[in-house]
């Protein structure tokens, strides 16, 4: 591995860019290389051992561009792969996890949201994640059928926002102080969200804390970029990247792949 090869992410389609994002904030010097496995998408509605299958893939696809380290920009992908993943490939891995320990930690009212997917929420890690805090009590809800939409460009529909809410409704009944998204797409739905729920329940997602940790690790590593001459930041798409080019507008480099 060498200092100007590129970080790389995947996810089960665009909503990992919001990590990127994130990643892209703290680390403007590092070249980049993001994958989006839409055509398989959600993965919050397949088995382990398709996930975990499908996570192989995307890896050998990365490694093969020459990352040096790989963030799993996907919830799901995280709590039923990254175990795994971490086995079998020689190579730093970075997960990502609902923010539940901030959000019980900082709760005024005992009550937390989780907002994921079924893949995430019926996961042993978030399982054992829930058990861990006693004293909050924490309404989990899956977001059917909101990746989907998302991933149709359909943010904005009445479609979403029926969903939306249903799920979050009941949270607001009970009285939570946070709202956790557990899943990279949910991020793009904040506009909508912060428009349905009290302006006094914070939402926090995990996107700044794993560019942090993409920091932390690669210093540790000796492994951050100096040059900062000619950085690429590079996408690609297994399905049609109309709707990948309307979130990432100024991106040039983003590909159609047959994979």
């Amino acid at each position: 591995m060498k200092e100007q090869d590129p970080i790389g992410l995947f996810d089960s389609g665009i909503g990992g860019t919001t990590i990127w994002r994130e990643v892209n904030k703290i680390l403007p010097n590092e070249n980049t290389i993001y994958l989006a496995d839409s055509k398989n998408a959600p993965y919050g509605q397949k088995s382990k051992d398709e996930i975990i299958h499908l996570s192989e893939k995307n890896v050998d696809f990365l490694l093969n561009k020459n990352s040096k380290i790989i963030v799993v920009a996907c919830n799901t992908a995280t709590t039923n792969a990254i175990d795994h993943l971490r086995s079998k490939y020689k190579i730093p891995f970075i997960g990502l996890e609902p923010a539940i320990k901030p959000a019980a930690q900082l709760s005024k009212t005992g009550a937390i949201g989780v907002l994921a997917t079924k893949g995430t929420i019926e996961s042993e890690l978030f399982q054992r994640s829930v058990k861990s805090f006693k004293n909050t009590e924490i309404i989990a809800q899956i977001g059917f059928n909101l990746v989907t939409l998302i991933e149709s460009g359909k943010i904005d529909s009445n479609e979403t926002k029926d969903l939306l809410k249903e799920y979050l409704n009941p949270m607001v009944e009970k009285n939570i102080d946070h709202l956790v998204l557990g899943c990279t797409h949910y991020p793009y739905l904040i506009p909508i969200i912060q428009q349905l729920i009290p302006n006094t329940i914070k939402i926090i997602d995990s996107g700044e804390a794993v560019a942090k940790q993409t920091n932390n690790i690669l210093t540790s590593l000796n492994l951050l970029n100096t040059n900062s001459e000619m950085i690429t930041n590079d996408f690609y798409i297994n399905t049609n990247s109309a709707v990948l080019k309307t979130f990432l507008p100024n991106i040039k480099s983003i590909y159609e792949l047959d994979f």
